[in-house]
């Protein structure tokens, strides 16, 4: 049985303290299989932070099933992955953790030493933040989302490595499946964005780090295994170019819309006139959908206008 401990009742951790942050949605035997995984950790976090925005199923009893340290935080008000990970986060370093490993309900470590690997590979490399490979989690040779290195779309975990960088890549990561923060990190960067609420929110974190010059990326060495997401990502040009494309609309939705905001941020700017290339190439040429062009148009200015309306 856990420890468990209440927000206001925070426990006392020890120097160099790890405090992982999980949020949870209605997906209890996700977050169970997760939580399993955790807590066999060759170095387990000194303190477990979930975060539900399921109320109508709460997760309590699996939480309070965990054999770490826990705290669990019921929201009422579905915060999104963006309101629920700046929830934990703060909720971390208000306990004085020095370290926050961040992880979502629907993947999990793919073996036991992952924490201890990433705690390494900061300190050998004297890294703001690490990511382990984020890999299928029904097929571990490849990887969860395709990755982008200059013109070509990687998909195969091994077609990370290279002579140049066999088993780490710098300014690459995948902040929210896996990462380790340092505490001095977010106290530059700070936490997601509520307004997002999903889909960007991750993307935002990305901006603000490679703009403060800190150090960080994607070590090789261990991977955090989810479920596919490939197929959003559809191959243009005989796979040189990818639009983004959800199937569910509400995704379309705050994909798009928190697109736009991204767009207009500095350090992001330059790209906005190649979106509208790669999008009105695939809405256009390859989909022959006009409509599908001008919703994903306007949701992009509403982004841009900072409209966060909620769907």
């Amino acid at each position: 049985m856990s420890n468990e401990t209440t927000p206001e009742n925070p426990p006392a951790l020890p120097a160099g303290a790890v405090v992982a942050v999980i949020v949870t949605c209605r997906r209890r035997e996700l977050l169970t299989q997760s939580l399993k995984v955790m807590a066999t950790q060759t170095r387990q976090p000194d303190h477990l932070i979930v975060v539900d925005n399921g109320p109508d199923q709460p997760v309590k009893d699996i939480v309070d099933n965990c054999p770490l340290n826990t705290t669990y935080l019921l929201s009422r008000r579905n915060l999104g992955g963006a309101g629920g990970f700046a929830l934990g986060m703060l909720h971390a370093l208000a306990m004085g953790a020095e370290w926050v490993w961040l992880a979502d309900d629907d993947g999990r470590p793919a073996d036991d030493s992952v924490l201890e690997v990433l705690l390494e590979e900061a300190d050998k490399r004297k890294l703001a933040a690490v990511s382990p490979v984020v890999v299928n989690i029904n097929h571990p040779d490849k990887l969860a989302f395709p990755l982008r290195r200059g013109l070509t779309w990687k998909r195969e975990r091994e077609e990370l490595s290279s002579a140049e960088s066999p088993d780490f890549l710098p300014g690459i990561a995948s902040f929210f499946n896996g990462a380790l923060f340092r505490a001095s990190t977010l106290d530059v960067i700070g936490v997601p964005d509520y307004r997002l609420f999903v889909r960007g929110d991750e993307v935002e974190i990305h901006r603000r780090i490679v703009r403060t010059g800190l150090r960080f990326g994607t070590t090789l060495r261990v991977a955090y295994a989810h479920p596919d997401g490939s197929d959003e990502f559809k191959p243009m040009l005989g796979g040189r170019f990818h639009a983004q494309d959800p199937g569910d609309s509400t995704k379309r939705y705050y994909t798009y819309r928190n697109r736009g905001y991204l767009l207009s941020q500095p350090g992001m700017r330059k790209l906005g006139m190649l979106e509208v290339a790669r999008f009105g190439l695939y809405f256009l040429a390859q989909r022959k959908d006009p409509k599908a062009f001008v919703e994903w148009a306007k949701l992009v200015n509403q982004g841009r206008s900072e409209k966060f309306f909620r769907r």
